[in-house]
């Protein structure tokens, strides 16, 4: 009997000298299992991913022509506009619902109260986001590039851009979608509260309408979200030069950009650390 409870002693003494594994450690276990109940759903995975490869075919159908002061097709036009929405979906329409329901099924409750670091589950949702934006992009750039002929860059300047544009529009579409899960009251709301507005805003940031042809009220309100810097910066990296005389105001403003997405991810940072909530309002 003495000898059991001995060796029962010891391994309790080796569980507790071992130390629990750290957030990044878990966030990337945690990135797996998101990854993979993801792509177990069919459906989701055909409506994330073709979704803005569909209303790119349609778009260049419906607008075929041809743009001689900038050189260009309005499909080519499109396939940037359709990528920055396309990255948004991904991080901020995506994680704004998924949140919103998982917190309804008491998912992210029963998380809370497991040893679990809490900043490795947000890490899971940074690289099912990640993972995601990077195919839906690369699915519309072979579409832009077979179909419409569109260039891809070579000039590292360029690439850089697309770099830091990618991050920073993901990151804000990310700790933007955390925070607005918060907002409905239930896992059905969710869509009504993030999609609709969401619609509307891709609207007045020239992804479904060349901005040139909108008008500039729209275009004001457009410029105070994120979505139209990120579609500008990525038909900065696309298009050629020419171009730029389709923007607002004659050029790329990739100096612009950058601060606007970089002020979004600090603005839902700040949101994200004072309107999220583990529990539902039902819960108490």
């Amino acid at each position: 009997m003495t000898t059991t409870t001995t060796a029962r002693a010891a391994r309790d003494a080796v569980k507790a000298a071992t130390p629990l594994p750290g957030a990044w450690r878990v966030g990337l276990s945690r990135g797996g299992l998101e990854i993979k109940q993801f792509f177990r759903d069919r459906t989701q995975v055909a409506f994330t991913l073709a979704f803005p490869v569909v209303f790119l075919i349609l778009l260049s159908s419906i607008f075929g022509e041809e743009i001689e002061e900038a050189n260009i097709s309005v499909a080519q036009l499109f396939v940037p506009s359709m990528m920055g929405s396309g990255l948004l979906a991904s991080s901020f329409q995506s994680l704004g619902t998924s949140i919103a329901h998982e917190r309804e099924n008491r998912s992210l409750r029963r998380l809370r109260g497991t040893p679990m670091p809490p900043a490795a589950y947000f890490l899971g949702k940074v690289w099912l986001v990640l993972l995601t934006g990077v195919v839906e992009t690369a699915l519309l750039l072979v579409v832009g590039v077979v179909g419409y002929g569109l260039e891809i860059p070579t000039d590292p300047v360029r690439l850089f851009h697309l770099l830091w544009i990618m991050l920073l529009g993901m990151s804000a579409g990310a700790l933007l979608g955390v925070a607005i899960s918060s907002v409905p009251r239930t896992g059905a709301g969710a869509s009504a509260v993030v999609i609709l507005p969401f619609t509307i805003l891709q609207f007045v940031s020239g992804v479904y309408i060349p901005i040139s042809s909108l008008p500039d009220w729209m275009i004001q309100v457009g410029s105070l979200f994120p979505l139209k810097w990120m579609c500008q910066g990525l038909r900065g990296v696309f298009l050629p030069d020419a171009a730029k005389v389709l923007e607002p105001a004659g050029d790329w403003e990739f100096g612009r950009v950058v601060l606007v997405l970089a002020a979004w991810c600090v603005g839902g940072l700040l949101l994200c650390l004072t309107t999220f909530r583990w529990k539902s309002r039902t819960d108490g």
